[in-house]
């Protein structure tokens, strides 16, 4: 398999770099529903480091795939795609790009007016990027939480759509973006 994307399917480093976002986003999602379930004390504050962790991951990930993205070719969509489909794939895809970037960014801010540190897995503790403040940590509070449910729902008719041009439609666009996989048209 090619490192770079071709014109046909994603190339090694957009896939690692795609399959370890979902990762992490997945990973996300369990550890705070499972850190909003425990009561105050230590266990609580280990899954809450390793979520703010695991959230600055994302964004550094997020950084490395729209840099790599912007230095490789990008596989068109299928031509069989009505212009309206192409808009919401467009859409999607920018709407996703934003969110990987607000979700985490708001945790981070959230932390910082909430007078936590954040550390990147304890080897890197992260300057704050707002003041200690109340207010603006509550507002946070929401805002993280309205941008982690936004992602996840866009996330998920991401993933309905891939699932529809497999199952559905027959084409490459799921099979691309999976190791392992060539193209039908490809062999």
């Amino acid at each position: 398999m090619a490192l770079r994307n071709t014109t046909r399917r994603w190339g090694a480093i957009a896939q690692l770099l795609h399959w370890l976002v979902v990762l992490g986003i997945v990973s996300q999602f369990t550890l705070a529903t499972l850190f909003d379930d425990l009561p105050s004390g230590a266990k609580k504050l280990t899954l809450l480091s390793r979520h703010k962790s695991i959230g600055i991951s994302i964004l550094i990930l997020a950084l490395l795939r729209l840099a790599w993205r912007w230095g490789n070719p990008t596989p068109p969509l299928p031509d069989t795609l009505r212009p309206y489909e192409r808009s919401l794939a467009k859409l999607t895809h920018v709407l996703l790009y934003v969110l990987l970037f607000a979700v985490p960014l708001t945790g981070w801010m959230m932390s910082s007016a909430r007078g936590f540190p954040v550390s990147w897995f304890g080897f890197w503790q992260l300057p704050d990027l707002v003041p200690k403040d109340k207010a603006l940590y509550d507002m946070l509070v929401t805002t993280h939480g309205v941008l982690a449910w936004t992602l996840g729902i866009v996330a998920t008719l991401h993933l309905a759509a891939a699932l529809k041009h497999h199952f559905m439609l027959k084409d490459d666009v799921l099979r691309r973006m999976l190791p392992f996989t060539t193209n039908k048209t490809q062999g």
